[in-house]
């Protein structure tokens, strides 16, 4: 009897999670392969993809790179890797660009389970953790695009668990090697996070790798060799000066700050005024500063990234009852401070170190993986309250009370994230993506033949990729005939010509008697009413994103 019951629990926690995996299921791929907009980032991944497939060159004429130039801010290779096949099989469009991103989504919740399983021994703990993760903002709007961040957490969790399963059979250290070095190839951040959470794992557990040193160092040097030719492409520098044109040292404000502290001493070249006020003290208060706003309310629960394309209207990274059972998950790690434990500590602390050393912090993206130990908090904080109140109330009603009162918080949350994002964020953030490029592009292609020259604005980012991409421009053809501008204050390039497309601000007075016979693409207030408007495209706001001109 005892053991038909242990099967039936069994069986109710596989299905309970099967339900949690297609609940992540559905929230990533729902509408995937229309909505968001597809952005610039997402078109340069795909556009690539599809260049390496039919020339084996990148779209400007690099054979098979580990950074890709892109807008000259040599963006890591892997994932544009990892979606050739699927552009390969199912071609050139929003959907093989994301469903590589939307799947490893939804393996990172399973992840998510195996981990807490693996450190605590919880199997409802596991259960609440994995669901938490799936339906968490953070990690719905990042898995929900081409973004390299969200892939980048995954490898990540996945070199973590590998990690705790190789103290048992170290045959696993190998794979957490890997899976480690595939997250350094996938995004910039993890080149800073990567390390230091191995070095924190590499303390935590030192008596217990010391059983397996053969295993360790073996494993030790496959990864060296593994990450060597990574290495030696970051010394070619395109990738280091992207790193660096975001970096904190790119950020006056500290060194500007220092003057003016030296300034108010009698002697500004004293030992004590050098001492005190230095580029090392200034941008160290920096970066604490900025590594301190990733922990703040208002980021993690109540407004979220700065940058719109990064954001839902009024959300935060997490919901508003995550205050109560991170709080409540930090304390119980507090309290019980075990290598397990630890383990997530560490994992919280170096999360959003990658983004602290940039002047554009808190960062949602540069700090994604920082949700995976965020959750496991909330699952921390959720089952203590359980636990106390099974222990204190005994009465049914009461307990079927709370429990109510708990899935009706979470129902709740959950719900309106869902209102903002699908019916709020495109009309309150109408350029956090490249909306009414699509629509441009059909209704141009339809209509080139007919003119001498198409004129488009530059008005929104990087126009140029999402003509190539929807298009499905010949990249051969393109590399040919292409020139990739200089860097612009922000350090990106950008193409401002090919085949008989031009891309530039439109001054209409001008661009009309410049270019006869010249489809003339600008936005609202580029183009006045009064002229030969043929087409509007309206925006999802229901303003006009784009009025096209026949000149």
């Amino acid at each position: 009897m005892k053991e038909r019951l242990l099967g039936l629990i069994s069986n109710k926690r596989r299905i309970t999670l099967i339900l949690i995996v297609l609940l992540a299921f559905t929230l990533r791929f729902y509408q995937l392969d229309s909505y968001p907009a597809l952005n610039a980032d997402e078109a340069a991944i795909g556009y690539n993809a599809y260049s390496l497939i039919q020339t084996g060159k990148d779209e400007h004429g690099n054979p098979w790179p580990i950074h890709f130039q892109s807008f000259n801010d040599y963006k890591p290779g892997l994932y544009f890797y990892i979606v050739v096949p699927f552009v390969k099989l199912f071609g050139l469009n929003e959907m093989s660009v994301r469903a590589p991103a939307a799947f490893l989504g939804v393996v990172t919740v399973l992840l998510v389970y195996m981990l807490v399983k693996e450190l605590f021994d919880d199997e409802e703990g596991s259960l609440v953790a994995s669901f938490f993760l799936a339906i968490s903002p953070w990690h719905i709007h990042f898995s929900r695009g081409g973004w390299e961040a969200n892939v980048a957490t995954f490898f990540i969790s996945l070199g973590v668990l590998l990690f705790l399963k190789g103290l048992k059979k170290p045959k696993y250290y190998y794979g957490c090697l890997v899976s480690f070095v595939l997250a350094l190839y996938t995004y910039h951040a993890a080149r800073v996070v990567v390390p230091l959470l191995g070095i924190g794992l590499f303390a935590i557990y030192f008596k217990d790798i010391l059983k397996s040193k053969r295993t360790i160092i073996i494993a030790a040097v496959v990864g060296l060799v593994l990450v060597l030719p990574l290495a030696l492409d970051l010394t070619k520098g395109g990738a280091l000066s992207r790193a660096a044109g975001v970096g904190l040292f790119a950020d006056p404000g500290p060194k500007s700050r220092l003057e003016e502290q030296r300034g108010e001493h009698s002697n500004i070249s004293s030992l004590l005024a050098k001492s005190l006020h230095n580029k090392a003290v200034n941008y160290s208060l920096a970066f604490l500063e900025n590594w301190g706003k990733h922990y703040w309310g208002e980021f993690l629960f109540l407004s979220g990234d700065e940058v719109q394309r990064n954001k839902v209207p009024e959300t935060g990274e997490m919901y508003i009852y995550d205050v109560v059972l991170v709080g409540i998950g930090l304390i119980v790690i507090v309290r019980n401070l075990k290598k397990e434990h630890a383990t997530i500590m560490w994992w919280l602390i170096v999360a959003p170190v990658a983004s602290a050393l940039t002047f554009q912090a808190p960062g949602a993206l540069r700090a994604h993986n920082m949700i995976i130990p965020l959750v496991i908090l909330s699952e921390f904080g959720l089952m203590c309250i359980v636990a106390q109140f099974r222990k204190r109330v005994s009465r049914t009603n009461l307990r079927n009370a709370f429990y109510i009162v708990v899935v009706a918080a979470i129902c709740l949350n959950f719900g309106r994230y869902l209102h903002m994002y699908y019916v709020h964020m495109a009309k309150e953030y109408p350029f956090s993506s490249q909306y009414g490029l699509k629509d441009l592009v059909s209704y141009v292609q339809g209509h080139t033949s007919a003119y001498q020259k198409i004129l488009v604005t530059d008005r929104y980012d990087q126009p140029y990729i999402l003509f190539l991409f929807y298009m499905k421009y010949s990249p051969a053809k393109f590399q040919a005939e292409h020139t990739l501008t200089p860097r612009d204050g922000f350090g990106f390039s950008t193409v401002n010509h090919f085949d008989k497309y031009y891309f530039s601000t439109i001054r209409f007075d001008e661009a009309k008697v410049d270019n006869p016979n010249t489809l003339i693409v600008g936005t609202d207030t580029e183009i006045p009413n009064e002229a030969n408007i043929v087409r509007v495209i309206y925006g999802p706001d229901g303003k006009p994103v784009f009025k096209i001109v026949a000149n």
